[in-house]
């Protein structure tokens, strides 16, 4: 793909991600559940980011990263253990 084609695929993302930012405030506004999954979508684009896999949330890696003894799954697993318990294993599932 030329350079001008992912320019413009760059720039419509920009729009696709200020739409979405937008429907879910609204949806965390009006309490609708797509604010969840606006959530996990935008986790799984920062998993992407970071070289994980596009259909995998951050969590779900760290719990494998976990699980292989690695440092940095075993760090943000305890971390997210005080926001929920056994989150990392959880969103395995997901």
């Amino acid at each position: 793909m030329n350079r001008f084609s992912l320019l413009l695929i760059f720039l419509l993302c920009q729009v696709a991600s200020a739409v979405s930012a937008l429907w879910m405030l609204v949806a965390i506004l009006v309490g609708s559940d797509r604010a969840w999954r606006l959530a996990i979508s935008y986790d799984q684009l920062a998993n992407t980011a970071t070289g994980g896999s596009e259909d995998e949330t951050i969590s779900s890696r760290a719990n494998r990263a976990r699980l292989e003894g690695r440092r940095w799954g075993c760090v943000l697993c305890k971390l997210l253990d005080k926001f929920e318990k056994d989150h990392c294993p959880k969103s395995a599932g997901v």
